[in-house]
């Protein structure tokens, strides 16, 4: 997976779960759109729109007609579609939101296997400490990960993997 993308489209909350609603058939129009994500219109016209900007979404040039989609996915749109029905389908049992929070699905796509924190901060790229902190906080109170302290390392360093619906999610991120 290339984890750049993923980080781009995680940036906002919606985002994922508008490629994956586009990709399992949900016609390309505002209204089925917000009905079946559940976004607010405020969020959903913001990630619509970074959609439209990363070039996974385009507007349909044929739109005009009323049983015409207003929107469409970009090849490259349609290439991350399975990636992003998948990741959906594993956090379907998310209550917290935490599958939209901006760095989780990134995260846990890097520590598929177990890494350090200095190690995930450098497969992310522009993730600050502060923020890769809180994440790998939120994701062990929801149990997505596991955190282990290496006693043979001096000095000790905690190493982070993805586990139970964290595990899962890494799994659907990953190319297949």
């Amino acid at each position: 997976m290339d984890i750049e993308l993923l980080v781009k489209v995680t940036e906002r909350a919606w985002c994922l779960p508008i490629v994956a609603l586009m990709h399992d058939g949900t016609p390309g129009r505002q209204a089925p759109l917000l009905a079946k994500s559940g976004a607010g219109r405020t969020a959903f016209a913001q990630s619509l729109a970074h959609l439209i900007e990363i070039g996974l979404v385009e507007r349909n040039p044929g739109h005009g007609h009323p049983l015409r989609p207003e929107f469409r996915l970009t090849p490259r749109g349609v290439a991350f579609g399975p990636t992003a029905a998948r990741i959906m389908a594993c956090g379907a049992a998310d209550e917290s939101g935490l599958i939209r929070r901006a760095w989780t699905v990134p995260v846990l796509t890097v520590i598929h296997q177990p890494r350090q924190f200095s190690q995930i901060r450098r497969s992310l790229g522009r993730i600050t400490d502060r923020a890769l902190s809180q994440s790998l906080r939120r994701m062990e109170d929801q149990r997505w990960l596991t955190r282990h302290v290496d006693p043979s390392a001096y000095p000790p360093r905690p190493l982070y993997q993805a586990a139970n619906l964290g595990r899962d999610i890494a799994e659907a991120a990953q190319p297949g």
